[in-house]
């Protein structure tokens, strides 16, 4: 049994480690699957592991552009470029964080449901393709080109994201490619927005539920965490190869062909 539960763990990782980096929505599809996989284990602990996996994620970002991440460069110009990346990376997490501190819990009361899901799921959707239907070339092609207002407003488009099922790297995505950026910035400086973010979610709810967790849960978070790391470095690849030659329209229909069988099946069952 208690097996079972690990193998639960590993499939939820997966889960996460693609959908985190693909604009589809990882809390929507970990929501989703976990009715289909429910884990054996207190509440209190899977409330934990869905927001404690994603430190699998970040630590992908992390290993992957470490080299654009890494603020001790010794050369001097290379280093003060990458302080000032994080310090707009810092600005763009400031909306998303007050916001999600203030009204966590009412979010997870009233939105966190199958539901919520499928409608933004749709909504974003129709917003890919719209977007994807423009004829506009992109006023900024590198990262050197996000000033600080258009990373506030990257990180204003980031609040969305707290509604489940709309995607946080959907939302700064669509957001990113609408203020101006090409595609590949707008998802390079998505991957990087995530990493402050998750990784205080992250420590604020393990902070927030204790570590009194058994030997069993212990393994489930290390299974799906490791999992959702290595799930993670194929999908941020895949995304960054992806959108050298395509669009993000592929990713709008599938996101409406899912909302819609969700809610098909949430009306028959």
């Amino acid at each position: 049994m208690d097996f079972i539960e690990i193998i639960k763990g590993f499939f939820l990782g997966i889960i996460q480690g693609i959908t985190e980096w693909l604009p589809i929505s990882s809390t929507g599809h970990l929501i989703i699957f976990e009715d289909l996989l429910k884990l054996n284990l207190s509440q209190d602990f899977i409330n934990t592991f869905f927001v404690v996996i994603q430190f699998g994620s970040i630590l992908a970002v992390v290993v992957l552009f470490f080299n654009k991440l890494n603020p001790f460069k010794k050369d001097e110009k290379e280093r003060n470029e990458t302080i000032n990346l994080w310090f707009k990376i810092a600005v763009a997490t400031i909306p998303a964080g007050i916001i999600g501190l203030l009204f966590e819990d009412v979010i997870d009361e009233l939105l966190y449901n199958s539901i919520t899901v499928a409608i933004m799921l749709i909504v974003y959707g129709v917003l890919f393709i719209l977007l994807e239907s423009r004829k506009k070339e992109p006023k900024t092609v590198d990262l050197s080109g996000i000033t600080f207002k258009l990373a506030l407003g990257i990180g204003l488009f980031q609040v969305l994201a707290l509604i489940p099922g709309t995607s946080r790297s959907g939302a700064t995505i669509i957001g990113a490619v609408f203020l101006g950026t090409s595609r590949h910035v707008a998802s390079e400086f998505s991957f990087f927005l995530a990493v402050p973010i998750m990784f205080v979610a992250s420590a604020y709810k393990l902070l927030k539920v204790g570590f009194a967790f058994s030997g069993l849960e212990i393994a489930v978070l290390a299974i799906g965490t490791l999992t959702a790391f290595f799930m993670s470095l194929w999908a941020i690849q895949f995304l960054i190869d992806y959108i050298k030659k395509h669009d993000f329209k592929l990713f709008g229909y599938y996101r409406i062909i899912v909302g819609v069988l969700i809610l098909l099946l949430y009306c028959v069952f």
